[in-house]
Parts: structure tokens; sequence; C-alpha cells
């Protein structure tokens, strides 16, 4: 029951490019997502590179790297071409999708998305956090409405840049997702879907297709996710003040 966690990673990052090889504390970001996977210990860990820059900075930090076509269009689809080389027998029934850029990721937030995707209700599991400030009116922060199956868990029934529901409550989404290996493949195989081009978020085409999203609330501060010279600054002045005391 061990899943394969992979982090998708590429030098030609939109907003920032070369962030994943930003230095944070004495070490790359890559490098520090890496970390924060492995300490998750819900399974083996693998970055998804878009080139030897970024793998030869993973092996050398100890780490697996696995070299993926550059032009590939999205993270999910890096996730699966570094899966199909990594495990062509298949050995692994769960693949959990880790934004790079998230160095600061707790492991209670992996344990909750590998959690929900091993219980089996759903076809993707990912993970929230409540909003607690005026956050929710940022375009950035991406918010799930969830149908609440228990206090803290539920299943997804859209996400959107804008503030929704309406009233609130509001929560912030978080880029992870557990996949089952079958689902991982029909999910890259859909051709992508209106709502996912108007929103520019890549899990409405498994909304669109009928596909199911288990979704974990974990009440904490959502991680600092690095797309932006600002995010980078902030990421740094929080190892500064709480991780490299």
């Amino acid at each position: 029951m061990r899943a394969l966690i992979i982090l998708p990673a590429r030098v030609a990052s939109t907003r920032l490019t070369r962030k994943m090889l930003a230095d944070i504390g004495g070490k790359p970001l890559i490098v520090r997502t890496l970390e924060s996977a492995t300490a998750a210990a819900v399974g083996d860990v693998i970055v998804a590179c878009d080139g030897p820059e970024i793998a030869d900075v993973v092996q050398n930090s100890g780490g697996k790297a696995v070299l993926t076509d550059p032009n590939l269009p999205s993270g999910t689809d890096r996730v699966f071409a570094a899966w199909a080389q990594y495990d062509p027998d298949e050995k692994y029934e769960f693949i959990i999708n880790l934004q790079g850029d998230l160095p600061f990721i707790s492991p209670e937030l992996i344990r909750a998305a590998d959690k929900v995707i091993k219980e089996g209700k759903y076809d993707i599991s990912t993970v929230a956090t409540p909003i607690k400030d005026d956050s929710y009116l940022i375009d950035s922060v991406v918010k799930p409405i969830i149908a609440f199956t228990s206090p803290e868990n539920g299943k997804a029934l859209y996400f959107s840049r804008a503030a929704i529901p309406f009233g609130g409550p509001y929560y912030h989404h978080v880029g992870i997702y557990g996949f089952r290996s079958a689902g991982l493949r029909k999910f890259v195989n859909l051709p992508q879907s209106p709502l996912e081009k108007r929103e520019k978020l890549e899990q409405l085409r498994a909304v669109e297709n009928g596909m199911t999203i288990g979704i974990a609330v974990v009440d904490q501060d959502p991680p600092i996710s690095v797309d932006t010279a600002d995010d980078l600054a902030r990421a740094r002045e929080y190892f500064s003040s709480s991780i490299g005391r």
C-alpha cells in the first residue's frame, strides 16, 4: 500500500524562471520540497525533471530523479511520464503528484491526501486548509466547493479562482493529488476541458469528465507556494525565522 510520490519540476517555469533551483537557506527549492515529501513517510519519492540540471541537483542531494520530455504540457503529464519510466511493472497502486514548489508543505497534508485515496471512495484525492483572512479574494488562491461527508472530509464539487461558495466558508486548495494508477492513466488521456481552459485549473478536467475527487480539510495555515519573486522572498524569510533557528 506504499505510494509513489512524484514531484514535477522544470527549469523554465512561467512566472519565476529557474525557481526550482533557487536557494532557500542553503538548499535549492526542489530539495526542500523533496525533504518535506520524504518526511511524510508514505512511500518512495522521485523528482520528474525536465532536464539534467535539476536532475543533477536532486541526485547530488541523495534523491532520485527521472528525466522527462521538457515539452510536456503539464505537471501531471510529467508525473505520468516519470511513473511510466520508474515503475514499468506498475508495482505502485497509488501515485501522489506533489507540486515541486511547496518547500515547507507539512507531512500531515501529504498523509491526508494519501489516506483519502487509499480509502477507495474516490478516483483522485487532494487537500485544503481553511481560509481565515481575506485571501479568498486573491485569484491565485484556488477555492474548492466541498460536499462534506464528515467534519474533515468530503467530495470536491468544483474549484475556482473566484470567491466561492457565496458567503463562505472558504478553503485554500493545496497543490497535491493522489491517484490510483488507473485513474492517473485515464486523466492524462482526457482532452483539456472547457472549464479547465477558462479557470486554468487542471483538476476541472477530472470534474467535467465525471471523475470523483475526495478532499481532506486540515486545520493549518496553507504551505507557501513559490510562484513569484515575492513568494520566494517569503519562503526565505519563513526559513530564517522558523526553520532555520
